[in-house]
């Protein structure tokens, strides 16, 4: 189980976005990232053909899970992520106010 999942909130601790907050859109779990939109953007260049027109577009990459750390819904704080086991069900938990932080 990751520690981050699709909709968490999450504010990047390291980069050029430092401080800044935003929703996890997609996590790419074999390469241990995931896609935070109006963050990490960087400049594409493409060449118009057709109906495509041509021109500089801003791009948000994959972030490292090691940049980003999760904010807690419960006690909006940032923390580290924990598991605890509820007979076979495996939960995450937040590290500083205890509470589950998934929500079904």
């Amino acid at each position: 189980m990751l520690k981050f999942k699709k909709g968490d909130t999450v504010k990047i601790t390291a980069g050029k976005d430092k401080g800044r907050e935003g929703k996890i859109e997609k996590i790419l779990p074999v390469e241990s990232k995931a896609l935070i939109p109006e963050i990490n953007l960087y400049k594409k260049h493409v060449k118009g053909f057709g109906d495509v027109k041509g021109g500089v577009y801003p791009l948000p990459r994959p972030m490292s899970f090691a940049k980003f750390a999760l904010i807690c819904p419960k006690c909006k704080k940032v923390t580290r992520v924990g598991f605890k086991f509820a007979g076979d069900e495996k939960n995450r938990i937040c590290r500083k106010c205890g509470k589950e932080i998934d929500n079904k």
